[in-house]
Protein backbone atom coordinates (compact mmCIF):
# COMPACT_ATOMS: atom_id res chain seq x y z
CA UNK A 1 0.00 0.00 0.00
CA UNK A 2 1.53 3.32 -1.06
CA UNK A 3 0.80 6.31 1.19
CA UNK A 4 1.72 8.67 -1.65
CA UNK A 5 -0.83 6.95 -3.88
CA UNK A 6 -3.51 7.17 -1.18
CA UNK A 7 -2.97 10.88 -0.67
CA UNK A 8 -3.80 11.43 -4.34
CA UNK A 9 -7.34 10.25 -3.55
CA UNK A 10 -7.91 13.47 -1.56
CA UNK A 11 -9.81 15.54 -4.16
CA UNK A 12 -12.38 12.77 -4.65
CA UNK A 13 -13.05 11.87 -1.01
CA UNK A 14 -15.57 13.46 1.33
CA UNK A 15 -16.16 12.32 4.88
CA UNK A 16 -18.71 12.72 7.64
CA UNK A 17 -18.54 11.72 11.28
CA UNK A 18 -21.08 10.36 13.72
CA UNK A 19 -21.12 11.08 17.46
CA UNK A 20 -23.48 10.12 20.27
CA UNK A 21 -24.65 12.54 22.98
CA UNK A 22 -22.80 12.26 26.33
CA UNK A 23 -24.38 10.70 29.41
CA UNK A 24 -22.20 12.44 32.00
CA UNK A 25 -19.55 15.11 32.46
CA UNK A 26 -16.60 12.84 31.64
CA UNK A 27 -18.26 11.71 28.43
CA UNK A 28 -19.00 15.34 27.59
CA UNK A 29 -15.28 16.11 27.80
CA UNK A 30 -14.44 13.10 25.63
CA UNK A 31 -17.03 14.08 23.02
CA UNK A 32 -15.75 17.62 22.65
CA UNK A 33 -12.16 16.48 22.49
CA UNK A 34 -13.21 14.25 19.59
CA UNK A 35 -15.12 17.04 17.85
CA UNK A 36 -12.22 19.48 18.13
CA UNK A 37 -9.73 16.91 16.89
CA UNK A 38 -11.77 15.93 13.85
CA UNK A 39 -13.01 19.40 12.87
CA UNK A 40 -9.84 20.30 10.88
CA UNK A 41 -10.62 17.42 8.51
CA UNK A 42 -13.50 19.56 7.16
CA UNK A 43 -16.23 16.91 7.15
CA UNK A 44 -19.29 17.44 4.97
CA UNK A 45 -21.35 17.14 8.16
CA UNK A 46 -21.35 15.54 11.59
CA UNK A 47 -24.33 13.59 12.87
CA UNK A 48 -25.54 13.14 16.45
CA UNK A 49 -27.43 9.98 17.32
CA UNK A 50 -30.82 9.57 18.97
CA UNK A 51 -31.19 6.86 21.63
CA UNK A 52 -33.65 3.98 21.54
CA UNK A 53 -37.19 5.17 22.08
CA UNK A 54 -36.03 8.79 21.92
CA UNK A 55 -34.17 8.33 25.20
CA UNK A 56 -31.48 10.90 24.36
CA UNK A 57 -33.75 13.50 22.77
CA UNK A 58 -32.78 16.41 25.02
CA UNK A 59 -29.09 15.50 25.02
CA UNK A 60 -29.08 15.12 21.24
CA UNK A 61 -30.70 18.55 20.86
CA UNK A 62 -28.24 20.16 23.30
CA UNK A 63 -25.24 18.63 21.51
CA UNK A 64 -26.43 19.73 18.08
CA UNK A 65 -27.14 23.24 19.36
CA UNK A 66 -23.66 23.52 20.87
CA UNK A 67 -22.03 22.33 17.63
CA UNK A 68 -23.85 25.12 15.78
CA UNK A 69 -22.92 27.75 18.36
CA UNK A 70 -19.29 26.80 18.98
CA UNK A 71 -17.92 25.24 15.79
CA UNK A 72 -17.96 25.77 12.01
CA UNK A 73 -19.29 22.23 11.51
CA UNK A 74 -22.64 21.42 9.91
CA UNK A 75 -24.60 19.13 12.25
CA UNK A 76 -27.17 16.55 11.22
CA UNK A 77 -29.59 15.57 13.98
CA UNK A 78 -30.88 12.01 14.16
CA UNK A 79 -34.64 11.66 14.60
CA UNK A 80 -36.77 8.52 14.99
CA UNK A 81 -40.41 7.49 14.81
CA UNK A 82 -40.39 5.61 18.12
CA UNK A 83 -42.14 6.71 21.30
CA UNK A 84 -43.63 10.02 20.15
CA UNK A 85 -46.71 11.31 18.39
CA UNK A 86 -46.57 13.14 15.08
CA UNK A 87 -47.21 16.40 16.89
CA UNK A 88 -44.29 15.80 19.26
CA UNK A 89 -41.95 14.84 16.43
CA UNK A 90 -43.04 17.85 14.38
CA UNK A 91 -42.29 20.12 17.34
CA UNK A 92 -38.77 18.68 17.50
CA UNK A 93 -38.30 19.25 13.77
CA UNK A 94 -39.40 22.89 14.08
CA UNK A 95 -37.10 23.39 17.06
CA UNK A 96 -34.16 22.09 15.04
CA UNK A 97 -34.92 24.47 12.19
CA UNK A 98 -35.14 27.38 14.63
CA UNK A 99 -31.67 26.72 16.08
CA UNK A 100 -30.14 26.46 12.61
CA UNK A 101 -30.16 22.72 11.83
CA UNK A 102 -30.67 22.09 8.12
CA UNK A 103 -30.00 18.34 7.93
CA UNK A 104 -31.83 15.48 9.65
CA UNK A 105 -31.00 11.76 9.65
CA UNK A 106 -34.46 10.18 9.66
CA UNK A 107 -34.67 6.67 11.13
CA UNK A 108 -37.33 4.22 12.21
CA UNK A 109 -35.53 3.73 15.52
CA UNK A 110 -35.35 0.96 18.11
CA UNK A 111 -37.73 0.18 20.92
CA UNK A 112 -36.66 1.14 24.47
CA UNK A 113 -36.57 -2.55 25.44
CA UNK A 114 -33.65 -4.10 23.59
CA UNK A 115 -34.80 -6.77 21.18
CA UNK A 116 -38.49 -5.90 21.42
CA UNK A 117 -40.33 -5.94 18.07
CA UNK A 118 -40.90 -2.55 16.52
CA UNK A 119 -44.24 -0.91 17.19
CA UNK A 120 -45.10 2.57 16.04
CA UNK A 121 -46.71 5.10 18.35
CA UNK A 122 -50.51 4.99 17.86
CA UNK A 123 -50.48 8.67 16.93
CA UNK A 124 -46.99 8.70 15.43
CA UNK A 125 -45.26 8.21 12.13
CA UNK A 126 -45.63 4.58 11.10
CA UNK A 127 -42.48 4.37 8.96
CA UNK A 128 -39.31 6.19 8.03
CA UNK A 129 -40.82 7.19 4.69
CA UNK A 130 -43.72 8.86 6.51
CA UNK A 131 -41.25 10.60 8.81
CA UNK A 132 -39.25 11.89 5.83
CA UNK A 133 -42.42 13.31 4.27
CA UNK A 134 -43.35 14.95 7.57
CA UNK A 135 -39.91 16.56 7.90
CA UNK A 136 -39.92 17.86 4.33
CA UNK A 137 -43.44 19.26 4.79
CA UNK A 138 -42.25 21.41 7.69
CA UNK A 139 -39.09 22.87 6.14
CA UNK A 140 -36.68 22.17 3.26
CA UNK A 141 -34.30 20.02 5.31
CA UNK A 142 -31.70 17.83 3.71
CA UNK A 143 -32.69 14.31 4.81
CA UNK A 144 -30.47 11.27 5.12
CA UNK A 145 -31.71 7.77 5.91
CA UNK A 146 -30.20 4.38 6.73
CA UNK A 147 -29.42 1.40 4.49
CA UNK A 148 -28.25 -2.17 5.06
CA UNK A 149 -25.90 -3.67 2.44
CA UNK A 150 -26.05 -7.08 4.14
CA UNK A 151 -29.82 -6.99 4.85
CA UNK A 152 -31.64 -5.56 7.84
CA UNK A 153 -32.01 -8.24 10.55
CA UNK A 154 -35.81 -7.87 10.49
CA UNK A 155 -36.11 -7.83 6.71
CA UNK A 156 -37.44 -10.78 4.75
CA UNK A 157 -35.15 -10.22 1.76
CA UNK A 158 -32.77 -7.86 -0.02
CA UNK A 159 -35.65 -6.94 -2.32
CA UNK A 160 -37.66 -5.81 0.70
CA UNK A 161 -34.74 -3.63 1.86
CA UNK A 162 -34.50 -2.04 -1.58
CA UNK A 163 -38.26 -1.40 -1.65
CA UNK A 164 -38.04 0.38 1.72
CA UNK A 165 -35.12 2.46 0.50
CA UNK A 166 -37.07 3.44 -2.62
CA UNK A 167 -40.00 4.54 -0.45
CA UNK A 168 -37.66 6.73 1.60
CA UNK A 169 -36.12 8.21 -1.55
CA UNK A 170 -39.54 8.90 -3.05
CA UNK A 171 -40.48 10.65 0.21
CA UNK A 172 -37.57 13.08 -0.15
CA UNK A 173 -34.40 11.47 1.19
CA UNK A 174 -31.27 12.22 -0.83
CA UNK A 175 -28.61 10.18 0.98
CA UNK A 176 -28.42 6.72 2.57
CA UNK A 177 -25.83 6.13 5.30
CA UNK A 178 -25.15 2.41 5.46
CA UNK A 179 -24.72 0.13 8.42
CA UNK A 180 -21.00 -0.59 8.86
CA UNK A 181 -19.92 -3.29 6.46
CA UNK A 182 -16.53 -4.95 5.94
CA UNK A 183 -17.30 -6.39 2.51
CA UNK A 184 -16.46 -4.14 -0.44
CA UNK A 185 -18.30 -6.55 -2.73
CA UNK A 186 -21.51 -6.36 -0.67
CA UNK A 187 -21.35 -2.57 -0.54
CA UNK A 188 -20.81 -2.20 -4.29
CA UNK A 189 -23.52 -4.76 -5.07
CA UNK A 190 -26.02 -2.92 -2.88
CA UNK A 191 -25.24 0.40 -4.58
CA UNK A 192 -25.57 -1.15 -8.02
CA UNK A 193 -28.85 -2.88 -7.10
CA UNK A 194 -30.22 0.44 -5.88
CA UNK A 195 -29.26 2.08 -9.15
CA UNK A 196 -30.92 -0.71 -11.15
CA UNK A 197 -34.10 -0.11 -9.17
CA UNK A 198 -33.94 3.62 -9.99
CA UNK A 199 -33.44 4.66 -6.37
CA UNK A 200 -32.03 8.19 -6.62
CA UNK A 201 -30.04 8.42 -3.38
CA UNK A 202 -26.31 8.60 -2.79
CA UNK A 203 -25.13 5.45 -1.02
CA UNK A 204 -22.53 6.40 1.61
CA UNK A 205 -20.56 3.50 3.15
CA UNK A 206 -20.50 3.40 6.93
CA UNK A 207 -17.11 2.63 8.50
CA UNK A 208 -16.27 1.82 12.12
CA UNK A 209 -12.98 1.40 14.03
CA UNK A 210 -12.46 -2.23 15.01
CA UNK A 211 -10.14 -1.80 18.01
CA UNK A 212 -12.67 -3.49 20.28
CA UNK A 213 -13.35 -6.36 17.91
CA UNK A 214 -15.50 -8.27 20.41
CA UNK A 215 -17.74 -5.24 20.85
CA UNK A 216 -17.96 -4.79 17.09
CA UNK A 217 -18.94 -8.45 16.70
CA UNK A 218 -21.77 -7.97 19.22
CA UNK A 219 -22.99 -4.87 17.38
CA UNK A 220 -22.80 -6.71 14.07
CA UNK A 221 -24.88 -9.61 15.38
CA UNK A 222 -27.67 -7.20 16.33
CA UNK A 223 -27.60 -5.25 13.07
CA UNK A 224 -27.22 -7.96 10.46
CA UNK A 225 -23.64 -7.08 9.57
CA UNK A 226 -20.97 -9.72 9.02
CA UNK A 227 -17.53 -9.70 10.66
CA UNK A 228 -15.26 -11.72 8.33
CA UNK A 229 -12.89 -14.37 9.64
CA UNK A 230 -9.85 -12.55 8.25
CA UNK A 231 -10.69 -9.54 10.42
CA UNK A 232 -11.21 -11.61 13.54
CA UNK A 233 -7.88 -13.38 12.97
CA UNK A 234 -6.02 -10.06 12.85
CA UNK A 235 -6.88 -9.55 16.52
CA UNK A 236 -6.10 -13.06 17.75
CA UNK A 237 -4.01 -12.90 20.93
CA UNK A 238 -4.14 -9.10 21.21
CA UNK A 239 -6.64 -8.81 24.07
CA UNK A 240 -4.00 -7.15 26.27
CA UNK A 241 -2.22 -5.21 23.52
CA UNK A 242 -4.29 -2.07 22.86
CA UNK A 243 -1.53 -0.27 20.94
CA UNK A 244 -1.27 -3.00 18.32
CA UNK A 245 -5.06 -3.20 18.08
CA UNK A 246 -5.20 0.53 17.36
CA UNK A 247 -2.56 0.25 14.62
CA UNK A 248 -4.48 -2.60 13.00
CA UNK A 249 -7.79 -0.72 13.23
CA UNK A 250 -6.37 2.38 11.53
CA UNK A 251 -4.96 0.27 8.71
CA UNK A 252 -8.27 -1.55 8.26
CA UNK A 253 -10.09 1.78 7.89
CA UNK A 254 -7.61 3.04 5.30
CA UNK A 255 -7.77 -0.18 3.32
CA UNK A 256 -11.57 -0.07 3.31
CA UNK A 257 -11.60 3.45 1.91
CA UNK A 258 -8.98 2.55 -0.70
CA UNK A 259 -10.97 -0.48 -1.90
CA UNK A 260 -14.30 1.36 -1.88
CA UNK A 261 -12.77 4.32 -3.72
CA UNK A 262 -11.60 1.91 -6.41
CA UNK A 263 -15.26 0.85 -6.75
CA UNK A 264 -16.31 4.47 -7.32
CA UNK A 265 -17.45 5.54 -3.83
CA UNK A 266 -16.56 9.13 -2.97
CA UNK A 267 -18.28 9.73 0.38
CA UNK A 268 -17.65 7.89 3.65
CA UNK A 269 -19.41 8.04 7.02
CA UNK A 270 -17.28 7.21 10.07
CA UNK A 271 -18.95 5.88 13.22
CA UNK A 272 -16.40 7.44 15.59
CA UNK A 273 -17.75 6.04 18.89
CA UNK A 274 -16.73 9.47 20.26
CA UNK A 275 -13.07 8.46 19.98
CA UNK A 276 -11.24 10.55 17.43
CA UNK A 277 -7.71 9.19 17.17
CA UNK A 278 -8.26 6.27 14.79
CA UNK A 279 -10.59 8.15 12.48
CA UNK A 280 -8.23 11.12 12.47
CA UNK A 281 -5.19 8.96 11.69
CA UNK A 282 -6.96 7.15 8.86
CA UNK A 283 -8.19 10.39 7.31
CA UNK A 284 -4.73 11.97 7.50
CA UNK A 285 -3.22 8.94 5.75
CA UNK A 286 -5.87 9.47 3.07
CA UNK A 287 -4.67 13.07 2.68
CA UNK A 288 -7.49 14.92 4.44
CA UNK A 289 -6.95 17.85 6.78
CA UNK A 290 -3.37 18.52 5.74
CA UNK A 291 -3.98 22.29 5.74
CA UNK A 292 -6.45 22.34 8.66
CA UNK A 293 -4.11 23.60 11.41
CA UNK A 294 -5.71 27.04 11.66
CA UNK A 295 -9.21 25.52 11.89
CA UNK A 296 -8.01 23.40 14.77
CA UNK A 297 -6.61 26.47 16.58
CA UNK A 298 -9.87 28.35 16.06
CA UNK A 299 -11.75 25.63 17.96
CA UNK A 300 -9.46 25.56 21.00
Amino acid sequence: MSLKRLVRLEPAIRVSFEFFPPKNEDMEVQLWQAIRRLAPLAPSFVSVTYGAGGSTRDRTHATVKRIIEETPLLPAAHLTCVGASRAQVDDIVRAYWQVGVRHIVALRGDMPDAGAPYQSHPEGYASTAELVRGIRAIAPFEVSVSAYPERHPESSSFAHDLALLKDKADAGASRALTQFCFSTEAMARFRDDAARHNIPVTIVPGLIPTTNIKGIARMAARSGAQVPDWLLRLYDGLEHDPETRRLIAANVLVEQVEELSAEGFEQFHFYTLNQADLTYAACRILGLGVSGIQAQKDLI
